[in-house]
């Protein structure tokens, strides 16, 4: 019996995990997209609407999340490393994290969210859940390489990107604004949406590393 054969006798017939990888990065970029509706929301109260949908959907990531912690102790065999699997699982939820975590501040603080800082971050953001769905999407095959890839090139390109609107908007708050309970609460708003691009290119990072070693 060859190799290829024996390799294809261990290879895991259940594909659960690619499974529910995809629903989370369908759920982050729900979440990015649902984000960036809110910052663009004038209305305080339909902004505590869209709040409250992204708790729903933060919860569904949870949920999806433990199933796959539950499926590694079911699973003796699993189509890469099992602590890439829990790795990459926790990067996706930080993503999620830190998404709501954003709409949470600007709903209890009561930030108008009409301001350009904010408004380009959750772009960002949205953005980068895009481009991370797009990478997951191609993780159960691999055969597009060049797709993954240019996927976590860009997921770079837009944390380096929100680095920028960071420092921008910090300067133009010390400057402008005189209110200082208003520069406290703009500036952990900014603070917790830059995290949200950090944690996305944490997980581009966490896929890359997969790619290497299984592609």
């Amino acid at each position: 019996m060859g190799l290829n054969s024996i390799g294809k006798i261990f290879m895991p017939k259940n594909k659960i995990f690619y499974n529910l990888f995809e629903e989370v990065a369908v759920t982050v970029n729900k979440m990015g997209a649902v984000l960036k509706q809110l910052v663009n929301e004038p209305d305080y109260n339909k902004r505590a609407q869209l709040t409250s949908r992204l708790e729903d959907l933060e919860h569904e990531n949870d949920d999806s999340t433990h199933r796959i912690f539950t499926e590694l102790g079911r699973n003796f065999i699993t189509p890469f490393d099992r602590e890439d699997i829990h790795t990459l699982a926790s990067a996706l939820d930080d993503i999620a994290d830190y998404i709501y975590a954003s709409a949470k501040k600007l709903n209890f603080y009561r930030v108008n969210p009409n301001d350009i800082g904010i408004q380009k971050m959750a772009e960002l953001i949205e953005q980068g859940t895009v481009h991370i769905k797009s990478a997951v999407n191609e993780m159960r095959n691999m055969k597009n390489l060049r797709n993954i890839t240019e996927a976590l090139v860009r997921v770079n390109d837009i944390e380096n990107q929100a680095d920028d609107i960071f420092d921008l908007s910090i300067e133009r708050l010390f400057s402008e604004e005189n209110d200082f309970k208003e520069v406290i609460k703009k500036r952990e708003i900014y603070q917790v949406m830059e995290l949200a691009t950090d944690k996305c290119e944490d997980a581009a990072n966490v896929i890359e590393s997969i790619m290497i070693k299984y592609a």
